[in-house]
């Protein structure tokens, strides 16, 4: 079965025979008869009722789209076989359509041999034209279609850009030389076809500008002529297009807008008459435009770069270099733009010292102690390493380029160095350090660790205590018994006037004073105990060490502190932590002793601890029997309390019930009362609310007929007014139509009647009168005319 869809048809080949019914005609053998070698074109069917196809019937071509013809358009089709189409046109086998040329459309022809077409002209053989003229055109018989071509619409937003094949004359009457390229715009047409020698090389989009924008146009075309190497700037509000060969330098800019803290730098690139500063710039030279203004910078100027002013606190600086000279300033405390001569200058420090610069110096200087001392030998070095390096990883990298600052904190002194002056100056805390150009820190660094390390603390500024540091040192007595001390001394730097450089040089003298420090004061003790037995130096090694290390007096008194002469160092206490024995052997013995004293300390402390423990069982009873005698007479007088609870209690709850049954019966009353109560308030409100919205239907009745009779007037005015206006105009258009001369003949006709009719009685002049009344010469002659007149006037 073969079903058409709408807008759909098929091809039968050898359809079979209908008659007038419609119904299929058999032979004798009951077969369908076919028209064979003929052709069906089957469309849908009102119904829709699918098909069968009967035997011997051919589907030529399958259901198949009906080809849709838009607006504009149109379908050249030629006649295989005669037949009469649907306008009872009989069309012949080889006739062919006329094809049909919409607005703005053409026809692009070829002549298949020497010809005359139909405007006149001779045609060779090969040759191609355009026939634009709107309506219907049957070609030729030697003339074939090509193409048809559509206009292209021109714009002010779009234009073409066009090549011409060969020389000719366009539709403009313009002689074109051959490859020459031009553009057709919106002034030109408002559509244009492609001529047989033109090429379209691309549709071109206009360039708009607003007042804040501007382009430089590379190889301009100046009255038609490219203009190679030269440039053309073009600003302010406007839309163009891009002659052929013309580009863009580097797309649309915006104008500099310079603020007054801003500038632009410009270097010069051909020789030109700078008309802003009176002078002639040459090629390489550098100036800056400084704002307030508005600039935009000729052909010959390139723009290096802009530049804003950098506001400065009086605790901040830049570094900047002079790039013709070399030197390198600060500037510090103040609103400061670069000039063209004048670049940031970075100021490059050592990985360590900007890690240092980060970090404040006391917190960190005890943490890294701490974790020295919590590793040993290699190990510290390693961790110190990896935790510096993880802390670098985190910290903000600075601008190299702005002033480096360090806070010196209280109690404490920064060693800077000018190698360009080769002096150093120191600067004690609290204090802000300001780096000039040529000034670099002088890094501190420090033994650490328990025992102590070289290099284990670094630090850019030095702290003048009081502090305290401890060291591990090994020692011999007299009787070769070695012990592992474990000392932590008090000291402070001593600078008696801050202002004496000298004084203050002394502080920066020795560079790891920890380390010196500790290596002497190891030293002196072990000197004065390889001389003390063991006994000895176990009873007194407090003050063996402190005689050893403080030395003493003129009175044999052990002195208070001991100073460091090199860098006023005091060291003012010593304080012994461990005493532990190095040798095994005798630490063995030693912790015999101790154990033996331990365990007779023990046994005298058992055998109080048990006889104070009997004494305490037996005073523990003796309350404990007291206690229950007391408790048993306390939980008699409960009981009795309890009995007359329970009594009490029997007796409210009766009272209860029958006062619950009251208070539950008056509740009730004065729920249904408060109910009654609540029913009338809501009674009353909803007569209120009836009243009111009764009130106000009546109000609005009232506006509306206040408000219908207020219109009805209003348009009773109006339609007077438009009446009056209506009288007015027919009288003014009766009074125009009349014209003035002919309204000046009917006001002057009766006078000129009246001397008309005198005239032609002959009479020259009459008076009559009787001496008494005044004599109207007006009406003298109306007088005489008597009735005839006034009957003439009449008719």
């Amino acid at each position: 079965m073969i079903i058409i869809p709408p807008l759909h048809y098929c091809i039968v080949e050898s359809p079979v025979i209908r008659n007038e019914e419609g119904e299929v005609e058999f032979d004798q053998n009951g077969q369908a008869k076919l028209a064979h070698a003929d052709i069906d074109i089957r469309l849908t069917r009102p119904d829709q009722i699918p098909f069968p196809l009967y035997p011997g019937e051919i589907l030529r071509q399958p259901v198949t789209a009906l080809t849709v013809v838009p607006a504009n358009s149109a379908l050249r089709l030629k006649a295989v076989l005669d037949f009469e189409d649907s306008h009872k046109e009989q069309r012949r086998a080889g006739d062919e359509d006329i094809d049909c040329i919409g607005p703005n459309q053409a026809i692009r022809l070829c002549a298949e041999k020497e010809l005359i077409d139909r405007s006149g002209q001779h045609r060779v053989t090969g040759e191609e034209w355009l026939v634009k003229k709107t309506g219907a055109y049957l070609p030729l018989a030697y003339e074939t279609i090509v193409l048809v071509q559509d206009a292209y619409a021109l714009t002010e937003k779009k234009a073409l850009h066009l090549r011409a094949l060969k020389t000719f004359i366009d539709d403009f009457g313009k002689k074109r030389l051959s490859g020459e390229e031009w553009l057709a715009t919106h002034i030109d047409t408002e559509t244009h076809i492609l001529s047989i020698y033109e090429e379209l090389v691309a549709v071109v989009d206009a360039i708009t500008l607003n007042s804040r924008q501007y382009c430089v146009i590379l190889d301009p075309v100046i009255d038609s002529k490219p203009q190679l190497g030269r440039k053309k700037m073009i600003f302010g509000e406007i839309s163009f297009f891009l002659q052929p060969g013309e580009k863009l330098l580097t797309g649309i800019q915006n104008i500099f807008i310079l603020d007054e803290d801003e500038g632009v730098i410009v270097k010069c690139n051909e020789t030109f008459e700078d008309e802003q500063a009176k002078k002639i710039r040459t090629p390489g030279d550098l100036w800056m435009i400084r704002g307030p203004t508005e600039y935009i910078p000729p052909t010959q100027v390139e723009v290096v770069t802009r530049r804003k002013a950098i506001p400065l606190d009086e605790n901040e600086g830049i570094y900047i270099r002079n790039i013709k000279s070399g030197r390198v300033r600060a500037v510090i405390g103040e609103t400061y733009m670069l000039t063209q001569d004048e670049e940031l200058w970075n100021k490059e420090l050592s990985e360590q010292i900007e890690y240092l610069l980060t970090r404040d110096p006391l917190t960190e200087r005890y943490s890294l102690m701490r974790e020295s001392a919590s590793a040993k030998n290699a190990s510290t070095a390693t961790a110190f390493n990896s935790q510096s390096n993880s802390s670098k990883s985190i910290t903000t990298k600075r601008d190299k380029w702005k002033l480096i600052t360090y806070r010196v904190p209280h109690n404490a002194a920064v060693q800077i160095y000018d190698y360009k002056l080769k002096k150093a100056r120191i600067v004690f805390g609290p204090e802000l350090v300001m780096l000039e150009p040529d000034e670099h820190f002088s890094l501190i660094s420090l033994s650490g660790g328990i025992p102590k390390c070289p290099n284990q603390v670094n630090s850019l500024c030095l702290l003048l205590g009081p502090n305290f540091f401890t060291d591990i040192i090994v020692i011999e007595t007299a009787d070769h018994a070695r012990l592992s001390l474990q000392l932590a001394y008090n000291w402070h730097f001593e600078v008696k006037d801050i202002n004496d450089k000298r004084e203050a040089a002394k502080l920066f003298s020795v560079p790891d004073f920890v380390g010196d420090t500790c290596k002497a004061i190891a030293s002196r003790i072990r000197g004065a105990v390889a001389g003390t037995q063991f006994d000895d130096f176990h009873r007194n090694s407090a003050h063996i060490i402190r005689e050893s290390v403080f030395g003493l007096d003129a009175n044999q008194c052990v002195r208070d502190q001991i100073v460091f002469p090199q860098n006023n160092l005091v060291i003012t206490s010593i304080d012994i932590q461990s005493v532990e024995p190095v040798d095994q052997r005798t630490r063995d013995a030693l912790h015999k002793s101790v154990q033996l004293a331990i365990e007779i300390t023990t046994n005298s402390q058992e055998a109080a601890a048990k006889h104070e423990a009997s004494r305490r069982e037996q005073e523990a009873r003796g309350f404990l029997e007291r206690q229950r005698i007391k408790n048993e007479a306390e939980a008699e007088q409960i009981r009795q309390l309890l009995l007359e609870s329970q009594a009490l209690s029997a007796a409210i709850e009766l009272t209860g019930q029958t006062k619950a049954e009251a208070i539950s019966r008056a509740e009730s009353k004065r729920i249904e009362g408060e109910t009654a109560v609540y029913q009338a308030r809501r009674k009353a409100e909803a007569t209120k609310i009836e009243a009111e919205a009764e009130l106000a239907r009546l109000k609005l009745v009232r506006e509306a007929e206040i408000k219908f009779l207020r219109e009805q007037n209003e348009l009773e005015i109006k339609k007077k007014a438009e009446l009056s206006r209506i009288e007015t105009e027919k009288f003014k258009l009766q009074v125009e139509s009349i014209g003035t001369s002919t309204i000046q003949s009917i006001a002057t006709s009766g006078p000129e009647t009246q001397v008309k009719l005198l005239q032609a009685l002959g009479i020259q002049s009459m008076l009559v009168t009787d001496g008494k009344n005044p004599i109207n010469l007006m009406d003298f002659g109306q007088g005489l005319l008597g009735s005839l007149t006034a009957r003439h006037v009449i008719n």
